[in-house]
């Protein structure tokens, strides 16, 4: 599986403003609802799907990373967003830690095989700490995708 499989290109920030779980969040489903990848009838929904798999249990992996996801009715496949945030922002990481690297994904009811398949796959792509910092350093949207692209091509 590649990122690109369900990364929407649009739904990317290189400086998410957030400054709390809920707002980054928020800002990463605002991005896939302003990308055309998300109805935007069903982003409170989302959003609510989100803080409450949060409530279970962090989503941040540590190394600056979190992975929120979540399973909801309302998209028909697997869709995600991707964001960057310079200032780190407090995700109850698992390191204590902050997160700088938010991958969002959400996932139809009854895709257990994509949606486990995309958050292993985004976990073995970050494992490589080049390509977090280069993540991380990415000056806008282009940048990051660019990046993407680079490491969906190792993959095939």
């Amino acid at each position: 599986m590649k990122i690109s499989d369900f990364l929407h290109s649009k739904a990317v920030s290189a400086d998410l403003q957030g400054t709390t779980k809920e707002e980054i969040i928020q800002e990463l489903v605002g991005l896939l609802v302003s990308s055309g990848a998300l109805d935007k009838k069903h982003k409170s929904k989302v959003i609510e799907v989100l803080l409450t798999r949060e409530a279970l249990g962090s989503t941040a992996i540590g190394q600056g990373i979190a992975i929120p996801h979540g399973k909801c009715d309302c998209v028909k496949k697997l869709v995600g967003g991707l964001g960057v945030s310079k200032a780190g922002i407090n995700f109850d990481s698992l390191d204590g830690e902050p997160a700088y690297i938010f991958f969002l994904l959400v996932a139809p009811l009854d895709s257990a095989g994509p949606h486990l398949k995309a958050l292993a796959r985004i976990s073995r792509v970050l494992k490589d700490k080049y390509f977090r910092e280069n993540l991380k350093a990415a000056k806008d949207e282009k940048a990051i995708i660019k990046l993407v692209a680079v490491e969906d091509g190792r993959a095939s």
